[in-house]
């Protein structure tokens, strides 16, 4: 079983999530006895502190309005051994988080992420979000060469020591992709359980825009490359300058070469400007890999300092939470990111 001195740690971000919060509280304090919910109440103007409140939640506020702002903060101010990221819109199933929490230690790992599973007719789960998030998996996935199933997904298990190494620098939805991208960079031990999703309750709305929100992370992704694989962004940026050069500067070349004049200097200068501004990128680029491994380095002795996960001798399977729903699930996909 966990030891008696686990902190488990539950961070719940709201924002107007009055008639949800409390069942999400009650959820989780039914699935895992003696873990502590954090609210945040992010710019709320209903009721959802005071629902919280009652419901036997330790409630915190955030005026940054974002969901990564209050990440940003919990992961800062709360001490825990294990912490939990679940949406305050009752749209994930609390009951998966015994098996999460069981995934987490039995490894061990760090990360747990919890895969949306649409098994409803009808779902909160939209046709835009479903397709947006399926683009950014396979983009991400192809950008940083590892593979993730549902990167956007709000449910989620983490180790003190991702915790506490990860930089947080996303304000709003952006934060998910931000966590991904955090466990690929550094390669650390993740796992995937499937969960169920269901829809929001009557007068429950969503806050995420399929196309605002897409864009936002989009620019994450795009910042992330730049930041964690200069070689390759600045290499396809000097590779296409070098081509325009070649392109304009080739024909310029070859008429010197039969005439010995240049009559289009304009062309030749352009062709010039080009081919230095790709060397220029170029050396940007490789100095910036190089301070990329250096920081990569500084990052992963950061997180080496910090304990892993422990469980006793025990076996996993004693852990100390409802039996029931502690079953290892055969479509769980354990992955490392390589």
């Amino acid at each position: 079983m966990l030891e008696d001195t686990t902190r488990i740690a539950a961070i719940v971000p709201c924002h107007n999530e009055e008639i949800t919060v409390a069942t999400v509280v009650n959820d989780l304090k039914k699935a895992v006895p003696g873990i502590t919910v954090y609210v945040y109440d992010n710019c709320s103007t209903d009721l959802t502190s005071q629902r919280a409140a009652e419901a036997g939640a330790i409630v915190r506020k955030e005026n940054s309005p974002g969901k990564g702002n209050v990440v940003r903060r919990a992961f800062a101010d709360i001490e825990a051994d294990i912490y939990v990221m679940i949406d305050g819109d009752d749209t994930y199933e609390a009951s998966h988080l015994p098996e999460m929490i069981e995934t987490l230690v039995s490894g061990p790992y760090d990360h747990v992420l919890g895969v949306r599973q649409d098994n409803q007719e009808s779902t909160s789960y939209r046709p835009g979000h479903e397709a947006g998030n399926m683009m950014f998996n396979r983009l991400t996935g192809w950008l940083f060469q590892s593979q993730v199933t549902d990167m956007l997904s709000g449910y989620r298990v983490f180790s003190r020591r991702f915790v506490k190494s990860f930089p947080a620098i996303s304000k709003r939805f952006e934060i998910e992709t931000e966590l991904t991208v955090h466990m690929m960079s550094l390669r650390l031990p993740s796992a995937e359980v499937p969960i169920d999703f269901r829809d929001r309750p009557d007068g429950s709305e969503s806050k995420l825009s399929t196309f605002k929100d897409g864009f936002r992370i989009l620019g994450l992704i795009s910042a992330l490359v730049r930041h964690e694989r200069p070689r390759l962004f600045y290499g396809v940026i000097t590779t296409i300058l070098a081509a325009l050069s070649l392109l304009f500067g080739l024909p310029v070349v070859w008429e010197y070469w039969q005439t010995g004049l240049v009559p289009r200097f304009p062309t030749a200068i352009l062709a010039a400007a080009l081919m230095g501004l790709a060397f220029l990128l170029g050396s940007v680029g490789l100095t910036l890999d190089g301070l990329r491994r250096a920081r990569r380095e500084t990052s992963r002795l950061a997180y080496l300092g910090l304990p892993a996960v422990s469980v006793p001798e025990a076996s996993t399977s004693e852990l100390d939470l409802p039996r029931q729903t502690l079953r290892q699930s055969p479509a769980t996909r354990t992955s490392l990111a390589s």
